[in-house]
């Protein structure tokens, strides 16, 4: 079974009823929840899902994160298991990829399950281990956990799983981007051959799919297109990218926020040192601009979303891994530091932004030799992204006089300026009523940072749509040392000539039938073997293997960590290259 969230089921064009909770078939109890909590009619995801989870069917989704997906599986799980006499085995358990994800998720399923009395615990890493141990012991009828955690404790011997009714696999797709393929399958295969399960996931790749051959038969499927919305609130964002050279790309990042003075924004950044780097400049130049990445403990996450949920922060710099299921209202920009590898993430990174019929707009930086992955992710995406020139200098005076303007303007509107009056008048008793204005002007213009020294950014030329590079080869511009692999169509001879005394080739065996692109390797070297993503050098990628130059005295323990860490979640043969 298969439907499409922009066309109703028959059923309810039948019968002519408006689809609200009641007509699901959800218990009087989840339906005076629902009520205090301000629900009124179920999105497209909850109208599709949530019938066939209340009969028992497994069910495979396609769904976006923002589509209301939590409550569609949450309710019928929650009316599952209070019918099930037992209490405290745990009888339902969900996965998630991301520990934030994992708090919002229980925080939802505790909301939606107040009146039921049901029993949740969120299972993470770093947190400690000694709480969890004694929850699990005392019971708990909901586990909300990442794969890693729940292995953990089913190792321990301290989640057992034996009485599990329902399984929900969330996010799967990012669960195994993250390397967690093997850790599921450990899972579910501790639970029960009769249990319910349902698996949502933004996209539906063959390896999502052979999940679900192995673990969700004769499977409900649905997937949901975005929710059809009323003539003029359409999700409106403006798309616009900005090439400059690496040089210059932090001054092209301060230069649009500056421009655009966002009250909410998310800044993408590809790796935690970018991340930490981009928020000490931005703060550096008078923002609230606010950090976070997996390097960073919980109580600090916890603090930072406050402060950005509360508009004490203006700008959240984050990674896309600690970004993913994070609940982000009204965002009105999203900034992409880097153009993600794939337009799978582009998407997803840019609809944080734009929703509910607010308009929003996804700025993107762009390296020259990015156009071509540009103009792929436009095909992708059936939108245009407007390639734009730089804001120079002039341009920034002017946006910044105009906001000057705007704030005196304002301050006329709103009067109470009789104790300010006096001090114009003995001013203009001995100087020009309008020179006093501008100075005045002068001033306000300086304190909002007005007069802050700034430099041109070289324009660089547009680039049209070249399709002739058809290989799979990858380097790094001498110039540019970005830890994106750049496209190259030099031989490998030309590489090699041009690798730089103390490099060290590494060998690794997987390529393009593997999926793999550059960003995958650059990420797995920087993340798990703690490397300086500048230092990384050439990536060749071919179909079944690749090779990534690197600093020569790392070499040796880059193979070490590699050798055990997975990429794009499998293990891989990791050795020093040989000619």
């Amino acid at each position: 079974m298969k439907s499409d969230a922009t066309h109703p089921p028959a059923s309810h064009t039948a019968t002519g009823f408006s689809p609200g909770f009641a007509a699901l078939g959800l218990e009087a109890s989840l339906l005076t929840t629902l009520e205090s909590l301000g629900y009124e009619e179920p999105t497209p995801i909850q109208r599709e899902a949530i019938p066939p989870l209340l009969a028992g069917r497994n069910l495979l989704g396609q769904a976006a994160t923002g589509t209301g997906k939590t409550a569609a599986f949450a309710l019928p799980l929650l009316q599952r298991i209070a019918h099930a006499g037992a209490k405290h085995r745990p009888s339902a358990l969900v996965l998630v990829p991301t520990r934030e994800l994992a708090i919002q998720v229980s925080e939802a399923v505790r909301r939606y399950g107040k009146e039921l009395r049901t029993s949740v615990l969120a299972v993470y890493g770093g947190q400690a281990i000694g709480p969890q141990f004694h929850a699990l012991k005392r019971g708990v009828d909901v586990i909300v956990a990442t794969p890693g955690r729940a292995l953990d404790h089913i190792r321990r011997d301290t989640l057992k799983l034996g009485h599990v009714q329902v399984v929900v696999l969330d996010e799967a797709d990012e669960m195994l981007d993250m390397g967690f393929a093997d850790d599921l399958d450990a899972i579910l295969e501790q639970t029960p051959p009769a249990k319910q399960t349902a698996l949502f996931s933004a996209t539906m790749p063959p390896r999502i799919k052979s999940i679900a051959q192995r673990h969700l038969k004769n499977s409900v499927e649905i997937t949901i297109a975005k929710e059809p919305v009323k003539a003029g609130a359409a999700p409106r964002v403006l798309q616009t990218a900005y090439v400059v050279t690496r040089a210059y790309r932090g001054a092209t990042l301060a230069r649009v926020i500056d421009m655009a003075a966002p009250k909410s924004a998310l800044v993408f950044c590809r790796t935690r040192l970018e991340v930490d780097e981009v928020t000490a400049m931005l703060t550096g130049r008078g923002h609230r601009a606010e950090a976070i990445h997996g390097g960073m403990s919980q109580a600090q996450r916890d603090r930072v979303m406050q402060a950005f949920r509360t508009g004490q922060t203006e700008l959240l710099v984050a990674t896309d891994v600690a970004a993913r299921g994070l609940d982000i209202p009204h965002v009105s920009h999203v900034v992409n530091y880097d153009l993600p590898s794939s337009a799978e993430v582009y998407v997803h990174r840019i609809g944080r932004t734009g929703r509910a019929g607010r308009e929003g707009a996804a700025i993107t930086i762009l390296d020259p030799r990015e156009q071509r992955l540009l103009r792929s992710i436009e095909q992708h995406t059936k939108a245009k992204v407007t390639v734009s020139p730089v804001p120079s200098v002039t341009d920034l005076r002017a946006k910044r006089l105009q906001r000057t303007e705007t704030a005196v303007r304002e301050s006329l509107e709103a009067g109470d300026l009789d104790s300010f009056e006096p001090v114009i008048e003995r001013l203009s008793a001995s100087s020009d009523p309008v020179k006093v204005a501008a100075a005045a002007v002068k001033l306000i213009f300086r304190a909002q940072g007005g007069a802050r020294a700034e430099e041109d950014i070289p324009a660089m030329p547009i680039r049209p749509p070249d399709a002739h590079h058809s290989s799979g080869r990858y380097v790094r511009h001498p110039a540019d040392r970005s830890h994106a692999a750049r496209y190259d169509d030099r031989t490998s001879r030309g590489r090699s000539s041009e690798r730089q005394t103390g490099t060290a080739r590494i060998y690794i065996g997987a390529g393009r039938d593997a999926g793999i692109r550059p960003g995958d390797l650059v990420g797995a070297i920087a993340n798990e073997a703690k490397v300086n993503s500048q230092m990384i050098g050439a990536i060749e990628i071919e179909e079944r293997f690749s090779i990534v130059d690197v600093p020569e005295t790392a070499a040796r323990g880059i193979i070490e960590v590699l050798a055990r860490a997975r990429i794009k979640g499998r293990k891989v043969t990791v050795r020093l290259f040989r000619e």
